[in-house]
């Protein structure tokens, strides 16, 4: 059983890798042999609309043809048991890289002749972390469920069990005092960094540990 995990932070290090790591270990948990990429490391573009994965004259793959960086890491994808992917919100949405990544990594697996909607002939569970400064209590006036949502949707052409894990209110510097950020309180956010992100930690653990668990039957 292989779990990849991709980060599509610039940090290697901060909320959404933690988060990740911790979702791996509990994959790790269940048996699962892990690996995690981070996007930043990988020179490679999103989809540029050529439709080879729709020719009828070609030989339809569950991965996009592209040639990059991004090539290799789809095919160890399309053999793995459980993809967990995580980002934080950037400008209200995923980060650039994440986005081009759900791009290459689902389109070649979206049917445009097909009612189920997928090509992708194996199974693959799935799971995604969401980190954001935003406070819980904001996610709906800011609309954020559609996102998530969205990309559940999305996730499901691998035809596996999907779900995702959002911690909120995230810590941004480790020093606010050297930012101009007057927005915030940083007595708060240390406040939450210390109850709320171990519980959003052990989350990302349950959560990859029940995707292993999935994979096992």
């Amino acid at each position: 059983m292989k779990a990849i995990a991709i980060n599509g932070s610039p940090r290697k290090n901060w909320n959404t890798a933690t988060l990740l790591k911790k979702a791996l270990d509990g994959a790790a948990s269940a048996g699962a042999e892990i690996e995690l990429i981070h996007l930043y490391d990988l020179e490679f573009k999103g989809c540029c609309s050529c439709f080879s994965c729709k020719r009828k004259a070609g030989k339809l793959v569950e991965h996009c043809v592209m040639k990059d960086d991004m090539t290799e890491v789809l095919e160890r994808i399309m053999l793995s048991d459980i993809l967990l992917l995580g980002t934080p919100i950037y400008l209200g949405n995923i980060t650039g890289e994440m986005k081009s990544f759900i791009e290459r990594l689902i389109f070649a697996n979206l049917s445009y002749d097909s009612v189920e909607r997928t090509n992708y002939t194996g199974v693959i569970q799935t799971g995604f972390v969401y980190t954001m400064g935003l406070p819980h209590e904001m996610l709906e006036s800011f609309g954020y469920q559609y996102i998530f949502e969205n990309n559940k949707n999305y996730l499901q052409l691998l035809n596996g069990h999907s779900e995702y894990v959002i911690s909120t209110d995230c810590y941004q510097f480790d020093d606010y005092s050297k930012y101009a950020a007057s927005n915030f309180n940083e007595e708060h956010k240390a406040e939450v960094r210390k109850k709320q992100f171990p519980i959003d930690c052990q989350n990302a653990f349950e959560m990859g540990k029940k995707l292993a668990l999935y994979v096992n039957g």
